[in-house]
């Protein structure tokens, strides 16, 4: 053996040697997550970020207009009643605003507490869709508890972000080991991930695994360690798509719309066609002509369609620009949240609301392949619109604080990070 052959051997740690370590580090975790450490931060209190809950408001009305006009000649029809889904939303949207203005007013350290509950409940409601699910449109997503049929993928997304939130936040020190950073965390979005996959939701599974590489990226884990993983992710999808039926055809059907119009290529195929009638300035609000009939259920996946072709490129770009100025609103609310946890937390948040809404313009454009992702606050819709309120209130409420020092001359009330 030469000398650098025996150099090379005394550094690189054998499989036995980077095994042990795991473990070792497997166990510190444990040791560490039983006992925890103080992490107290003092913080004063005020207002919410006005800017941020005007935007939010905006896209609701928005989205409450465009359900209106998107949807009462296809409820008329179906339904015999043409305002069927508008007063449907605006009972959600009050409920939802309701929820959200009491979120803001609840102090984020309750909820940082409730983390583990939160999501184990989350978690075997989605376990349990495969068994309990009910079925639409030919997708099992949905529960019934009671009166309430919602999508356990909703909550879970949530519940995903505030476990990351917490774990990241504890961890922070610990990231850069593959072990802390990427092994723990890793399994658990591919535990959530794999869950959804069962159900062939795989929609929801994209962007929950988007939401888990987004945060762990944030937080300081081996870049290119995460490369690899989204690498074998992204294998793994294809693999699936590829090997089954229902996947391929789908993709088959995107690529080739034109030979599926009487099937799943009409769908996308009208979309294209509202999209391109819009022109720049629409042939106005109201006056669409897909959504007679020729777009399924316009009000829903593909509202961002319909408004394109009443409100034209113009009507588009200034939806875009909204949801642009919430991202980055809602990223200045991370940048002075107090802590790591309120940071990493109103980060997933955002994160989640730009996947989507930048996912449902793909779909609608045909730019990916379609799926059922819904547009945030304008698709019709009770369990995402009312998820996606509270969580708004979660960020509303981390606005309110900053941090400070322990003594500090201030006519606001100084308060730390667990609330007392």
């Amino acid at each position: 053996m030469s000398e650098k052959e025996k150099n090379l051997h005394i550094s690189t740690p054998s499989v036995r040697e980077t095994k042990n370590l795991i473990v070792s580090e497997l166990k510190s975790f444990w040791h560490e997550l039983n006992h925890p450490k103080p992490n107290i931060v003092m913080r004063t209190k005020g207002g919410v970020d006005r800017t941020f809950l005007l935007l939010i408001i905006l896209l609701l009305l928005v989205g409450t207009i465009m359900i209106f006009s998107s949807s009462y000649v296809y409820s008329a029809k179906k339904l015999g009643d043409a305002m069927y889904y508008v007063k449907r939303q605006t009972l959600y949207v009050g409920i939802g605003l309701l929820a959200m203005f009491g979120f803001s007013r609840l102090d984020y350290a309750i909820i940082k507490k409730l983390t583990f509950p939160l999501f184990i409940i989350s978690y075997l409601m989605l376990a349990a869709v495969p068994v309990l699910g009910r079925t639409h449109m030919g997708a099992t997503r949905w529960i019934k508890i009671g009166p309430i049929e919602f999508q356990p993928s909703e909550t879970m997304k949530f519940a995903l972000v505030l476990v990351l939130a917490f774990y990241l936040s504890y961890f922070s020190s610990k990231l850069h080991k593959f072990t802390y950073g990427i092994l723990i965390p890793g399994t658990l979005i591919a535990i959530v991930c794999a869950t959804t996959i069962v159900e062939h939701h795989m929609s929801g599974t994209i962007i929950l695994f988007l939401l888990g590489l987004f945060m762990i990226s944030i937080a300081g884990a081996n870049l290119k360690t995460i490369a690899i993983g989204g690498g074998a992710f992204a294998g793994v999808a294809l693999v699936i798509v590829l090997f089954t039926d229902y996947m391929k055809n789908r993709l088959d059907a995107w690529l080739h719309a034109e030979k599926y119009l009487t099937g799943k290529g009409w769908q996308p195929y009208q979309s294209l066609l509202a999209i391109g009638a819009g022109g720049l300035f629409g042939v106005g609000l109201g006056n669409s002509l897909e959504k007679y009939l020729w777009l399924p259920e316009p009000h829903n996946d593909f509202i961002f369609a319909i408004l394109c072709e009443e409100l034209g490129l113009i009507g588009a770009l200034g939806l875009i620009t909204l949801f642009l100025l919430l991202v980055w609103r809602g990223l200045k609310i991370a940048r002075n949240a107090p802590d790591l946890f309120s940071s990493y937390l109103v980060l997933g948040l955002i994160c989640k609301v730009f996947i989507q809404f930048v996912l449902n313009i793909a779909v609608v454009t045909s730019s990916i392949p379609t799926t059922g992702i819904s547009l945030p606050f304008i698709s019709y819709g009770g369990t995402a619109l009312l998820v996606q309120l509270g969580e708004m209130g979660i960020v509303l409420s981390i606005s309110r604080y900053k941090s400070t020092p322990s003594v500090s001359v201030t006519n606001k009330p100084i308060i730390n990070s667990e609330g007392e």
